[in-house]
């Protein structure tokens, strides 16, 4: 047992000490969302981002002293897949992730207290398009393209290397529901009376596209793709857990038991606001639109079918199990904010 307690600050036999915990990346709403609840629990909360504010990538010195001594690091750093993938955004992509995963280790590394441990954003597109069973962290098929390109990269550099005395988990996040989420602007098609399924269908693939890998491949149709989710809150209950149970490292699935699919989440996100129907987005219609919108149909069409093995086996209680009611408690968090 460490004579220090991560979750309430007390020192074994001596004073009570604050909590630290080391955020890289948080700017995102994610971020937002977990620096408030540590601060609201009595931690220091210190930021790594590109403006600070308490420390700045590229001073790898300042990043050291900062996790010196340190409770828990979490990396959430990356640039917004919400994006067209023309080559410099994918160059940027990946580059936001890997580099500043390299210097966090490089950190990490130099420091003669490193914090105990330290978890990394992942994504749990990383799993193949998955329409015949799920994926968990013993059984997933690792996928392809662009996307699993980076995430790939990203896991790879995290792992490299030693970090003596520090336990590193990376979080294969599913799509993350909170007030700033991609569940407000759905909120916002479904309000408009466009809230239906958003239709697979065939569309022709640029040689470019294809060599990229961003060209998404036709899948099941009538808005049957899974769609593997998780709530906030339970994000940050799963960092928790993850930072209590020593035992477990490597690759975490952060996502509800739960997953659904997208007509039936329309269909609750439509109900949520109070619209019965709405119209569906067909496969040229979504190209179209995103290409408008500077954005990839990827986002709404690959079947994510993810389930968290790991914390599920481990006893994690989900704070929010089910779709309908994470949906609702994000609603009336809007209308109460």
């Amino acid at each position: 047992m460490s004579d220090h307690d991560a979750a309430t600050g007390d020192t074994v036999g001596g004073p009570a000490r604050t909590e630290h915990v080391v955020l890289a990346g948080a700017s995102g709403f994610i971020g937002q969302h977990l620096a408030e609840a540590y601060r609201a629990r009595g931690a220091r909360v210190s930021l790594v981002g590109r403006d600070g504010p308490d420390a700045r990538w590229g001073d790898t010195a300042g990043i050291t002293a900062l996790l010196e001594g340190a409770d828990a690091l979490v990396n959430l750093a990356g640039k917004s897949v919400d994006c067209r993938y023309t080559a410099a955004n994918r160059r940027e992509v990946m580059r936001s992730r890997v580099e500043t995963t390299r210097e966090l280790k490089a950190a990490v590394q130099a420091c003669a207290v490193p914090p105990p441990v330290w978890l990394n954003s992942s994504t749990a597109t990383i799993y193949r398009h998955a329409e015949d069973r799920p994926m968990t962290e013993s059984t997933g098929e690792i996928g392809s393209g662009f996307s699993v390109d980076v995430a790939t990269a990203w896991e790879r550099e995290f792992f490299s290397g030693q970090t003596p005395g520090t336990r590193r988990v990376s979080l294969r996040m599913a799509i993350v529901l909170g007030d700033g989420s991609a569940l407000v602007p759905l909120m916002g098609l479904a309000r408009a009376g466009l809230g239906g399924p958003q239709l697979d269908g065939p569309w022709p693939a640029t040689r470019a596209r294809l060599a990229a890998g961003t060209h998404h491949r036709e899948g099941t149709h009538g808005g049957r793709q899974k769609f593997s989710w998780i709530h906030v809150d339970d994000v940050l209950g799963s960092i928790e857990w993850l930072r209590e149970h020593d035992e477990v490292e490597g690759a975490v699935n952060l996502s509800s038991p739960n997953p659904s699919d997208n007509r039936t989440m329309m269909g609750i996100v439509r109900r949520a606001v109070g619209r019965r129907v709405g119209l569906p987005a067909t496969r040229w219609m979504l190209e179209l639109g995103t290409f408008a919108l500077r954005t990839e149909t990827e986002l709404v069409l690959k079947s994510r079918w993810v389930l968290p093995e790991r914390l599920t086996e481990g006893g994690y209680a989900f704070r929010h199990p089910h779709l309908d009611e994470a949906v609702k408690s994000v609603v009336a968090a809007r209308r109460e904010g």
